[in-house]
């Protein structure tokens, strides 16, 4: 028998009770997203939509260490490299119509968030809830290291959390802890670990999301409240050079920090994904799937920085990309606009 045939299934769908429960099953990738996960979370939104037993969905990620650690870019990369334009485009269409799904799917869809949950991961939960999140959770938008963009639906969310956090979370990629997220707002209820199974099976056994409420907890200040301040100084300028100005003014430990993380970042990164979230703060989130469909065949197949901030970052692991432009005051602001279609 050969190994196809005997591997677990990498999404496992079933009907549990009044739930339908889906179970991300990549363990050893950190339940990174492939296609065929993609086209098993879309099956699954086509037969639960209309299913009466189905009251809400559950959704988790195996192993224990991660929730979901966001798409397969290494392989996108390789189908870039590869000039399979076809198949990238596939992918990225496919993941954003589940997104969208997700949004318009009439029930709760209630993801429980332990572990690492980035980029994909986040679009897997976030337009959908209640978003549950326990002391292990780690959440970001991690792609302006890769020279990629906050997508899956994120730039429609990122501007509408509160003040400037979106646009902070976007461009330096910081992480948060369960506890952070739900202060961010990226997540609804903070649960400790040691409660979720208890969570699920109510979840299951009831069909009713409101049982979140009764396993919840207050969750600890947020390891960022001593700087939101600043957070809506600096991150609330409309460029990329107002930033770092705003920054260095700012003159703090916790300032110089975020300006070194920014100029580590692919600078032409920086200035797409500032636009784009300036851009969604107006938008549907339909209109910003699209916008981010069409960016993706920009950014990933005509821009050498997305190959290159993956070869650093996940393939050669050297952290040393070299990008195009090498510096934020190098990118030209009318390639940016262009890259948008104007």
């Amino acid at each position: 028998m050969s190994e196809a045939t005997t591997a677990e299934p990498t999404i496992i769908a079933r009907r549990e009770g009044a739930a339908g429960t889906l179970l991300m099953n990549r363990p050893k990738a950190l339940n990174a997203l492939d296609l065929a996960m993609i086209r098993a979370f879309q099956a699954a939104l086509d037969a639960w939509t209309t299913d009466p037993a189905v009251r809400l969905v559950v959704l988790e990620g195996a192993g224990g260490r991660a929730f979901c650690a966001g798409g397969d870019v290494r392989r996108i990369r390789e189908l870039a490299i590869a000039g399979d334009t076809a198949e990238v485009e596939r992918f990225f269409a496919e993941e954003y119509a589940v997104n969208r799904g997700i949004a318009h799917f009439g029930k709760p869809w209630v993801s429980l968030i332990d572990g690492v949950c980035m980029g994909g991961g986040i679009g897997l939960s976030v337009h959908n809830g209640p978003r549950v999140v326990t002391e292990g959770a780690l959440l970001a938008m991690p792609e302006t290291a890769i020279a990629l963009f906050p997508d899956v639906g994120t730039s429609y969310v990122l501007p509408r959390l509160p003040g400037a956090v979106g646009t902070w979370l976007a461009l330096t990629g910081a992480r948060l802890r369960g506890a952070d997220a739900v202060h961010a707002g990226l997540a609804d209820h903070f649960v400790p670990r040691e409660r979720l199974a208890a969570l699920r099976a109510a979840l299951v056994e009831t069909g009713d999301a409101g049982v979140v409420a009764r396993f919840a907890e207050v969750p600890p200040e947020a390891s960022f409240a001593q700087h939101r301040a600043a957070i809506d100084r600096c991150f609330g300028r409309d460029s990329m050079p107002g930033i770092l100005d705003a920054l260095a003014v700012e003159g703090t430990d916790w300032a110089a920090e975020q300006a070194a993380v920014l100029r580590r970042m692919s600078p032409t990164s920086m200035f797409v994904s500032l636009e784009l979230i300036r851009r969604g703060a107006g938008a549907t989130l339909d209109e910003c799937l699209e916008m981010e469909l069409a960016l993706t065949r920009v950014v990933v197949h005509r821009h050498p920085d997305f190959r290159e901030g993956v070869r650093s970052v996940l393939v050669d692991k050297d952290g040393a990309p070299k990008w195009t432009p090498a510096t934020i005051e190098d990118v030209d602001p009318a390639a940016i606009r262009r890259m948008f279609g104007g």
